[in-house]
């Protein structure tokens, strides 16, 4: 994590249906004709064929990487010289790899010392009061490039010290102490501190760096008992539990030649008998047979994709969205051709690489013990792209044998994180300079050509490749027009969805921002994403009814409650909860059944806010007021900054007719933090109920002008403008607004208010600029003048 943006890796998924906060927060081009592969790289098929692989035998017990060791030496040592090995590990003398000779660190005023005292090592640091204070390092957290401390506070919690040390060689710039987020001033109230949620270990850290970790929360006492079977991530992480498959290996073999299991739920047998020979004519290879299961990936992906947990208990065999929601390419977390921008990890970026529809997977490239390329250089690459064709200076335009000539250098560009950690994007995009010009999307080229444009850039590119390879549309460009609310976004978002060639996270992402558009093409392509063979996809489509009416809900969702997929069910359930008394016969007890699955993956694991405050919306809408209050209370104790279960909260008590309760909550809040647009917001509009305009009034102003305000806060300011006979200053927020956000709502109020004030001509010029974005929205009069 190197931004404030990018602070919650793994936040658990805020489902916020009540009140002021609507939704959820939470989480390809091919070689040659195949089956569409979903997201998680399984073939296309009904929803209801996806069912899960069988999980481990409840008999199966982890019994250690040791225990391997007698049969799999080769393996074992392989494992033993990876980060896997070493991701956590007991601070001693042979694992802790920092200068604690008493050395010191100063930045922001405050100066830390690391020191021994005897077997200990010690850090003095501001504590969570802000005073200096003595810390004792209990585990070391990774090895290269940087090395993290795990100090222990009160109530079982394990922090990670954001001074970390540099572990790259000197020469490199490192054997050195540095601290994360170096470019800003942090002190112990920030969010950011060391000591606040976002650094915990046990939530945000354990499970990817620890085997089979179980959180161990006591939601009354507020204290966590986390344990894990070991230390590191060893073999059993990936192949699941072990002592079935020890009595497999001591016991007798049988007869029969057909595969078997071992005693594993899961064996790692997609790349057994195949081949890929490469084509003379393409330099390109083929896989021999179609990879038609995502074992490995899903193996991998719990801990190398941005995701949001919602259940404990993964196993080897179970795919990602049993206990996982991963995010689409949303804005801010990737660039608008799918590059990665955020903290995203690797699998985002696979899922829309040519090689994953292609049916490559994880151990094609690497090691799965040493997790090192399986080659050197150019050499893995060389696997499957002739180095007669690839290597050669009219294919790279480099010198040959120079680091820019490597393949990565073009195809997998490096993103720094932490301060220090280049990744490589697992895109493995072609550089296309044109994307950098209309989306803003950063290109190869110009990343090492620091000193040049992309106009530089692309006009080299198709110097030596012609115009026409540069010609072809790519979903950048849709996307972005999408995110940015651009001529053309709507009908380009639905193309997107539509078109089963492109990557199934595309398509997600491009479902997801069609919310902003509607119109009838969009919301037939909604219910058909309800059974479209991709998880991902149908969970999109699910979580976009939040506000449709209760019929069409019911029948768009109440089927969605057989989904093989766990997220997609309780999605289903949750949204159905404000109409449950509508359902009747076996929908109501299907209903029952999930929503009390979803009700206890919340119950089981509360030490965050976020899912106390999704436990406190579902006990409301079921008519338990006392408790949901409980709820949102506990969430605000965890984290005050916390703004949704304030927000809900206040709504609650309002509904109770306690609304002056609700509006010291919030002020409480804004106490807290000041520079909250959703607290102002929700404070304005308690006010107005109250009848306190002229308050509610400057509460609206400072919403909208801040740096962060959404276009429904601009919107609900030209609205109290509205109220106070301020109509000229009410438009000039408008325009202003519709030139920041494009927002429908903006557009729409710009047009009417125009044409209530006699301004025909700026009516229509406001209403034909939304209707360059999206022709289709059935608020658009159907004249002549604007078709």
């Amino acid at each position: 994590m190197n931004t404030r943006a990018a602070q919650i890796l793994k936040s658990p998924i805020l489902w916020v249906g009540v009140a002021l906060l609507i939704g959820g927060i939470a989480a390809l081009a091919f070689l040659g004709p195949r089956p569409m592969a979903t997201s998680d790289g399984s073939p296309t098929a009904p929803p209801s064929q996806l069912a899960s692989p069988p999980t481990p035998s409840a008999a199966a017990s982890f019994v250690g990487s040791q225990r391997c060791v007698e049969c799999h030496q080769a393996e074992h040592a392989a494992w033993q010289s990876s980060q896997h090995a070493k991701a956590m590990q007991h601070a001693t003398p042979l694992t802790v790899l920092g200068d604690f000779s008493g050395v010191t660190y100063t930045q922001d005023g405050v100066t830390s010392t690391f020191m021994h005292r005897g077997k200990a090592f010690i850090v003095r640091t501001d504590g969570p009061n802000g005073q200096l204070a003595e810390f004792e390092v209990k585990y070391t957290f990774g090895v290269d490039p940087m090395q993290q401390y795990l100090v222990e506070l009160p109530g079982g919690r394990l922090q990670a010290l954001a001074l970390t040390w540099d572990a790259r060689p000197r020469e490199l710039g490192g054997q050195r102490w540095f601290r994360q987020y170096p470019n800003e001033r942090i002190d112990h109230r920030d969010e950011l501190h060391w000591t606040k949620r976002s650094q915990n270990w046990n939530f945000m850290c354990a499970d990817c760096h620890s085997t089979d970790v179980r959180k161990g929360y006591d939601a009354t006492a507020d204290t966590f008992d986390t344990r894990f079977a070991e230390v590191s991530v060893g073999c059993e992480a990936c192949h699941g539990p072990a002592s079935i498959h020890l009595e497999w290996a001591r016991g007798p073999r049988p007869s029969t030649s057909a595969p078997s299991a071992k005693g594993f739920a899961v064996v790692f047998d997609e790349r057994r008998g195949v081949s890929w020979p490469i084509d003379a004519t393409s330099g390109n290879a083929r896989r021999s047979r179609l990879r038609d299961t995502a074992k490995e990936l899903n193996a991998c992906a719990p801990c190398h994709a941005r995701r949001s947990q919602f259940a404990e208990g993964w196993r080897p065999g179970d795919s990602l969205m049993q206990h996982f929601l991963p995010v689409t390419l949303r804005e801010g977390l990737y660039h608008a051709d799918g590059q990665q921008q955020g903290e995203v990890f690797i699998w985002g970026s696979f899922l829309q690489s040519r090689m994953h529809q292609a049916g490559v997977t994880c151990s094609d490239c690497h090691d799965p013990h040493s997790q090192k390329l399986r080659h050197e250089g150019n050499a893995t690459c060389a696997q499957c792209h002739a180095p007669a064709r690839y290597e050669r200076t009219e294919h790279h335009r480099h010198e040959a044998g120079s680091a820019a000539a490597q393949c990565v250098a073009c195809h997998m560009p490096a993103t720094t994180y932490m301060v220090i950690d280049p990744r490589r994007d697992h895109g493995f995009k072609i550089p296309r300079p044109e994307l950098t010009l209309s989306t803003g999307a950063p290109n190869a080229c110009s990343s090492c050509h620091a000193d040049q444009s992309p106009q530089w850039a692309l006009e080299a590119v198709q110097r030596w490749h012609g115009t026409s390879q540069r010609a072809s549309t790519h979903y950048a460009d849709f996307l972005h027009a999408g995110r940015t609310s651009k001529p053309g976004a709507a009908r380009g978002l639905l193309g997107l969805v539509g078109d089963l060639s492109q990557p199934a996270i595309v398509r997600a992402t491009a479902l997801e921002l069609l919310e902003r558009y509607p119109s009838e093409p969009a919301q037939a392509l909604l219910q058909r994403g309800l059974v479209d063979a991709d998880a991902l996809l149908r969970h999109v489509a699910v979580s976009r009814h939040e506000s449709v009416p209760a019929a069409a809900r019911i029948s768009a969702l109440v089927p969605r409650l057989r989904d093989d997929t766990r997220a997609v069910r309780i999605e289903a359930a949750r949204l159905l909860v404000p109409v449950a008394a509508q359902l009747a016969g076996e929908a109501r007890a299907l209903h029952s059944k999930v929503i009390a699955e979803y009700e206890s993956t919340l119950r089981a694991d509360l030490s965050q806010p976020e899912a106390r405050v999704n436990l406190g919306n579902l006990l409301w809408q079921q008519g338990e007021g006392s408790p949901a209050e409980a709820q949102f209370r506990a969430a605000i104790q965890q984290d005050p900054r916390f703004a949704p279960a304030r927000v809900n909260l206040a709504e609650l008590l309002r509904s109770q007719g306690r609304e002056t309760e609700g509006e010291a909550l919030l002020r409480d809040g804004l106490e807290v933090d000041p520079g909250s647009p959703i607290l102002r917001e929700s404070l304005a509009l308690s006010l107005v109920r109250q009848g306190k305009k002229p308050e509610a009034f400057r509460e609206f102003e400072r919403a909208a002008r801040d740096p962060a305000a959404t276009a429904r806060q601009i919107y609900l300011y030209a609205l109290a403008l509205d109220d106070a006979n301020r109509r000229a200053e009410a438009l000039r927020v408008l325009i202003e607004g519709t030139k920041r956000h494009g927002d429908r709502d903006l557009s729409l109020t710009l047009a009417l208010w125009q044409s209530e004030g006699g301004n025909e001509g700026a009516a229509r010029d406001a209403l034909a600029a939304w209707q360059r974005i999206n022709p289709d929205d059935p608020a658009l009069p159907r004249s002549p003048a604007l078709q």
